[in-house]
C-alpha cells in the first residue's frame, strides 16, 4: 500500500488527502492544529513543519510528500523560506517524491495567457519568495514538481473571491472587490487543484517542471452573478476597491496592504494556459456551475 504525507490542512490539502485515501492509499496530514478530514486511511498529526527533524521523522517511508502549506500572507518573504527549507531537507533525507502547490505570483506581470514555461520574473517580495522556493527545489536534485493554481474558488476555498465576494453575494450584501469587475480572470477550483496534484504525483513526466491547474476564465461580476442565480440570491451589488481603500484597510489588517503587489494592470485580462495539464496529465476544468453548486 502506498503512503503519502501532506503538509497543510486547508481545502486543497483535505481534498487531496481524500482523493488518495479513497483509492486505498494511506495519508498522514501534518499541520500545527492537527486538522483534516475524517477517513480511516487519513492520519492527522499536529506538528510544526518548520522543524526539519520532526518533519523527517513523520515523512519517513512515504512515497510522496505534498506541501500545500503557507505562512500568513503578509509574512511570506520572511517565513516561506524557513518552511520550504525544512520541507526540502525532509525530502532529501527520506527520498520521497516532492509535489509542491504554488501559485502564479512568481511570474510577475505578463502579457497574454500565462504558460508554465514562462520565466519567473516577479520583482515583488511575495513573487520572489515563491520563485525562490521552486528554483531551490528544482536545483536540489530531488524528484520534484510544482502545481501552480490561479485564484481559488469552490467549497472551502480561502481567496479574494471567497472572502470578498462569495459571502456578501449569498447574503444579499454589497461586495467590495480588490480587482476589476468586468475583466476576464482565471480561477482554479479546489477540486481541480487536488486532482492535478494527485495526477502530477503519479506521472514520471511531471517531475522536473511546473504544471498549471485547469481554470475557468470569466469576469468576477459574471462569476458572482452565476453564484447568485444558482443560490436564488438577489442580483449581486458590487464595487471595485481603490488602491486608497486597500491602503486604509491595511491599518486594520496587514493582508490588505499586501494586495498592492498582486493587482493586475488596469484593463488587462489575467488568463492561464493549462493546455499541457489537459494533454499530459488528463485533468480538465470542472464546469463553473458544478463548482458553485458545491459551494452553495
Amino acid at each position: 500500500m502506498k503512503s503519502h504525507v501532506i503538509v497543510g490542512r486547508g481545502a486543497a490539502a483535505s481534498k487531496t488527502a481524500l482523493l488518495l485515501a479513497e483509492e486505498g492509499e494511506r495519508v498522514r496530514m501534518i499541520s500545527r492544529s492537527g486538522g483534516g478530514p475524517d477517513h480511516p486511511l487519513v492520519e492527522k498529526v499536529a506538528a510544526d513543519a518548520t522543524d526539519a527533524d520532526r518533519l523527517t521523522e513523520l515523512a519517513e517511508g512515504a512515497d510522496t510528500l505534498f506541501t500545500t502549506a503557507v505562512p500568513p500572507y503578509h509574512a511570506w518573504p520572511e517565513q516561506l523560506p524557513i518552511l520550504t527549507a525544512s520541507l526540502l531537507t525532509a525530502v532529501r533525507r527520506t527520498g520521497a517524491a516532492y509535489v509542491m502547490l504554488g501559485n502564479l505570483y512568481a511570474y510577475g506581470p505578463v502579457d497574454g495567457p500565462i504558460a508554465p514555461d514562462f520565466p519567473l520574473a516577479a520583482t515583488g517580495p511575495k513573487g520572489r519568495a515563491r520563485a525562490r522556493a521552486w528554483e531551490e527545489a528544482a536545483a536540489s536534485g530531488v524528484q520534484v514538481t510544482e502545481v501552480r493554481a490561479a485564484q481559488f474558488y469552490g467549497a472551502g476555498a480561502f481567496s479574494v473571491f471567497s472572502f470578498t465576494v462569495q459571502r456578501p453575494v449569498l447574503e444579499g450584501r454589497l461586495a467590495l472587490v480588490p480587482q476589476e469587475l468586468d475583466v476576464p480572470h482565471s480561477y482554479s477550483s479546489v477540486g481541480d487543484t487536488a486532482r492535478t496534484l494527485v495526477a502530477a504525483s503519479r506521472d514520471e513526466q511531471a517531475y522536473g517542471r511546473a504544471w498549471h491547474v485547469p481554470t475557468a476564465t470569466l469576469p468576477v461580476r459574471e462569476l458572482a452573478g452565476r453564484l447568485a442565480r444558482l443560490a436564488g440570491a438577489p442580483e449581486p451589488r458590487m464595487e471595485q476597491m481603490t488602491e486608497r481603500d486597500l491602503t486604509l484597510l491595511a491599518f486594520t489588517d496587514p493582508l490588505w496592504g499586501e494586495m498592492h503587489e498582486v493587482l493586475i494592470k488596469p484593463g488587462q485580462p489575467f488568463v492561464v494556459d493549462f493546455s499541457e495539464t489537459e494533454k499530459v496529465l488528463g485533468v480538465s476544468a470542472t464546469p463553473v456551475d458544478d463548482v458553485l453548486r458545491e459551494v452553495i
